[in-house]
């Protein structure tokens, strides 16, 4: 049997949910100001923070979702920012969409999925 694993959970969503030998980040959005690659960079950052409490890493992805307030400008800003983070030899699925997204200052929010690491132990089935 597989326990279902929940972290960083509030009224409205798990943070992180673990679900035998696959990690689902929710969307990622930065708290930094700036442009489309300060965010990026700050959302990216958090995502490997996220994945190491799962277990796992960047390395482990297997689908991510970018959603950008406005596609038009900011896609390039968006890849350039992309590129130095993941692992060209990682590469997971991966799909960009424009979105309004929660607030007006915000940029971009990520989605991503991963495998985790061979070996790792789950810790209780919930953690708040």
């Amino acid at each position: 049997m597989t326990d279902i694993v929940r972290k960083d959970s509030n009224q409205r969503l798990s943070r992180i949910v673990i679900h035998g030998d696959t990690v689902y980040v929710a969307g990622v959005t930065s708290s930094a100001a700036g442009g489309i690659a300060e965010q990026t960079r700050d959302a990216l950052a958090k995502i490997d923070g996220y994945l190491a409490q799962a277990g796992t890493d960047k390395s482990r992805l297997l689908s991510v979702q970018i959603w950008l307030k406005d596609i038009d400008r900011d896609f390039a800003g968006m890849n350039a920012v992309w590129a130095e983070w993941a692992l060209p030899n990682a590469m997971p699925t991966r799909a960009t969409c424009e979105a309004k997204l929660a607030a007006p200052e915000l940029l971009v929010e990520i989605i991503v999925t991963a495998a985790r690491r061979p070996g790792f132990v789950s810790g209780p089935v919930s953690e708040s």
